[in-house]
C-alpha cells in the first residue's frame, strides 16, 4: 500500500500546490489558462511526437489497445446515456453530457503523470493511443449527439464538419501525425531537435497537474450534493471496468494480447477523472454549472479510486 501511495501522493500533492498557489494569489485563475495552453499546444504535442517517433509504427499503433479503449469508452457512454434517459428520465442534452463525463478521461493532465510514475516505459505510447480514440471518435460523436439533442439536424452536420476541421489543426493531432511520419520514414532526428523535443515533453507532467489544481479554484459549489456522485463513480469505476473487460475478451476474438504494461496503462487511463475541458464543452448547451461540480467531485474521489485500481493492478 505504501508503494501505491508513493505513486498517487505526488500527483495529488502537485494538484494541491496548484490549488493553493491559485487560491492564495501566487497565480491568477487566468494564469491557469495560459499554462494550460502551454501544455496543450507545446508540451503534450512534443510528448506525443516523441512517443511516436521513437518507436516502430507497428508498436505504437496497437490495434488491441485502440479497439479495447474504444469499446470501453463507447460502452460507458451507451450505458450511462440509457440509464439517464430511460431510468432517470433526464432530458437528452443532460443525458448526453452525463455520458460524456463517464467516457472521456483526463488523459493528458492527470493520466499521463500517473502512468509515467507507475509505468514509465509505456506512458507516452498510452497517451498517444488514448488521444486517437478520444479526439477522433468519442468527443466528435458526443458533440454530434449534443447538437442532435438541441433539435437541429443541420447544426449536427455542421458540428461534425467543424469538429473535423478543428482536429486537422489540433496540436495534439499534429504531434501524433508528425511522430508517425518520422517513425514510418526511419529518419533519426538531429540531436538539437531531439533535445528540444525532450525538454518540452518533460515539462508536461508537473505543469499539467498544477493547471488541474488551479482550475478547481472557484468552481461553483452551489447545489453540490450526492446527485453527482453516481456520475463520478461511473467515470472512475464503470469506464475502467469496461476497458478491462474488453481487453479480456478481445484475445478470444483473435486480437493479439497486450503486453502487461500497456494492459495496465489502458485500464488506469480509463480510471482517470473526466477531462478538464468538460465544463467548457458543456457551456454552449447551458450545462456548465453541474458539469463543473461533477468535475470537482470526480477529481477528489479519484484519489481513493485510483489508489484502489493501482493496488489491484500493480499489487
Amino acid at each position: 500500500m505504501l508503494n501505491i501511495l508513493a505513486i498517487t501522493s505526488p500527483i495529488f500533492a502537485l494538484m494541491g500546490v496548484g490549488y493553493a498557489s491559485t487560491r492564495w494569489g501566487v497565480f491568477a485563475k487566468a494564469d491557469m489558462r495560459v499554462l494550460g495552453k502551454f501544455v496543450l499546444n507545446l508540451a503534450l504535442p512534443a510528448l506525443i511526437f516523441k512517443a511516436m517517433a521513437s518507436r516502430p509504427v507497428a508498436e505504437v499503433f496497437n490495434a488491441t489497445y485502440l479497439v479495447a479503449y474504444a469499446l470501453g469508452s463507447l460502452g460507458a457512454m451507451a450505458v450511462v446515456y440509457a440509464v439517464c434517459r430511460r431510468g432517470l428520465g433526464l432530458a437528452p442534452i443532460k443525458a448526453t453530457f452525463c455520458a460524456m463525463g463517464c467516457s472521456c478521461s483526463n488523459s493528458g493532465f492527470v493520466g499521463y503523470p500517473i502512468v509515467l510514475l507507475s509505468l514509465a516505459s509505456v506512458a507516452g505510447v498510452s497517451l498517444a493511443l488514448n488521444m486517437v480514440v478520444e479526439n477522433l471518435l468519442v468527443i466528435p460523436l458526443l458533440l454530434f449527439m449534443a447538437e442532435r439533442a438541441r433539435g437541429s439536424d443541420l447544426g449536427a452536420g455542421r458540428a461534425v464538419v467543424q469538429a473535423l476541421q478543428r482536429l486537422a489543426v489540433n496540436p495534439l493531432v499534429l504531434g501524433l501525425v508528425g511522430g508517425l511520419l518520422v517513425s514510418a520514414s526511419g529518419v533519426t532526428l538531429p540531436a538539437p531537435v531531439a533535445r528540444t523535443v525532450d525538454m518540452l515533453a518533460m515539462a508536461s507532467g508537473a505543469v499539467s497537474l498544477l493547471v488541474i489544481g488551479g482550475t478547481l479554484v472557484g468552481l461553483p459549489l452551489r447545489g453540490l450534493s450526492l446527485r453527482v456522485l453516481p456520475l463520478a463513480l461511473g467515470k472512475l469505476v464503470l469506464h475502467p471496468f469496461l476497458v478491462w473487460l474488453a481487453l479480456a475478451v478481445l484475445p478470444w476474438l483473435g486480437f493479439e494480447p497486450l503486453e502487461p504494461a500497456l494492459h495496465t496503462a489502458a485500464v488506469l487511463c480509463a480510471a482517470m477523472p473526466m477531462m478538464g475541458i468538460y465544463p467548457t464543452l458543456a457551456q454552449p448547451h447551458g450545462q456548465e454549472e453541474w458539469t463543473a461540480v461533477a468535475l470537482l467531485v470526480t477529481t477528489v474521489v479519484s484519489f481513493l479510486t485510483l489508489s484502489a485500481w493501482l493496488w489491484g493492478l500493480l499489487g
